[in-house]
């Protein structure tokens, strides 16, 4: 098994058991939404449902191209949670400043982790 397949199932579960955990814990994912977005659970369930589709998608040879640009433009998206996560210093996720400014760099190594699924 090379490094990139293994690379693919270790975020496919990632982002398929993020999606879930937006229903489990939802009210976990709406302390962080950003005060000046409406529809706050609707969006952490939206979010959860691409997740888990795009997750799931990106376990098929078929449909990895699309799974990965999909998660590209949902990583882009979910961003301002993060970015009002680190402004409040780890309040909003109940955890420390450190932690809470650390995350936002890994959204990049996400994407470029997205990008280098969607290629054969």
């Amino acid at each position: 098994m090379t490094f990139k397949l293994i690379t693919i199932y270790l975020m496919s579960l990632l982002y398929i058991s993020s999606g879930v955990q937006h229903f489990a814990n939802a009210g976990w994912f709406m302390k962080i939404m950003p005060p000046y977005l409406s529809f706050h659970k609707e969006l952490v369930y939206l979010s959860g449902v691409f997740e888990i589709i795009l997750g799931t998608m990106l376990l098929f040879e078929k449909t990895r191209f699309l799974a990965g640009w999909g998660l590209i433009l949902l990583l882009i998206a979910v961003f301002p949670a993060n970015i009002y996560a680190a402004q409040t210093n780890g309040a909003a996720m109940g955890t420390s400043a450190a932690v809470a400014w650390g995350r936002l760099p890994f959204q990049a190594v996400f994407i470029a982790l997205a990008y280098w699924h969607t290629k054969v």
